[in-house]
């Protein structure tokens, strides 16, 4: 791959982010796999030792403290950075905003908007010296409307999606792809948590007709460097469609050009 030799995996423990680690090392690259629970990030890092020659290294981190990115950095200085892979960020209360606790909105806040933004501006600097590399960031279809239940978790989305977007329109010219991966329903770990825990669901129960972590990861790494966004699976490709039928890379230049007519 033209990334690496190294990529960072944030969130990493499970489901969609441990996904992204086993398909940036069975494309070669050594892996740095970031989450807050040891235990099961060095069984991710165990399974992609088992299964490829690559270096992994696990770092153990909470991306909702203000810390976390600076420790990312500390733990990374010696590494040749190429890939940025930012998963972590799911919200399991589906609660009203004023029935949940600001603590609750703030950690989602610092976990999917400062944590990514800090990496980011970390690591991208690099990535334009090299004239190389790529980022991924994870959003939703939440991301596209205000949604009761989901008031902060949507905005954050948002706020990923858009971020990605301006970037790759930002960054491309040095070498440097990168994608918003917008995630439909998937049949992740965390998902189906939250589903028992709401009694719609048996603890281990498959999320009927919901796209597989490794269906999004490939389509994730079969879009890097080729525009801003990348619908993770079928059904979500067709819902973005109805909600604006313009490609996303075509708005992200649209309103490129109107930015630059406005502002010089």
């Amino acid at each position: 791959m033209t990334y690496g030799p190294w990529a960072v995996i944030a969130g990493a423990s499970e489901g969609i982010g441990a996904a992204f680690a086993h398909g940036a090392a069975a494309r070669g690259l050594n892996t740095m796999l970031v989450a807050r629970r040891p235990q099961a990030l060095e069984q991710v890092a165990a399974d992609i030792r088992s299964r490829t020659g690559v270096e992994t290294r696990c770092l153990t981190a909470d991306l909702t403290t203000a810390s976390a990115s600076a420790e990312i950095v500390a733990a990374t200085t010696d590494l040749d950075v190429g890939l940025l892979v930012y998963c972590a960020g799911g919200d399991p209360d589906f609660t009203p905003f004023l029935d949940n606790t600001i603590e609750a909105a703030r950690q989602l806040l610092d976990r999917n908007c400062r944590a990514p933004m800090q990496l980011t501006h970390h690591f991208a600097r690099a990535m334009v010296d090299r004239g190389r590399g790529g980022i991924m960031i994870l959003s939703s279809g939440a991301a596209f409307a205000g949604t009761s239940n989901i008031a902060v978790y949507g905005a954050t989305k948002a706020f990923d999606m858009i971020f990605a977007e301006a970037l790759w329109s930002e960054l491309r010219g040095d070498g440097v792809d990168v994608l918003g991966v917008v995630m439909g329903e998937t049949d992740t770990p965390s998902l189906r948590r939250t589903r028992h825990a709401r009694g719609l669901a048996g603890p281990d129960d498959p999320v009927g007709n919901a796209a597989s972590v490794d269906e999004v990861v490939s389509a994730a790494f079969a879009h890097l460097g080729r525009g801003p966004t990348c619908f993770g699976d079928r059904r979500i490709r067709t819902g973005a469609r109805l909600i604006s039928p313009l490609p996303r890379g075509l708005l992200v230049r649209l309103m490129t050009k109107a930015s630059r007519r406005t502002m010089g």
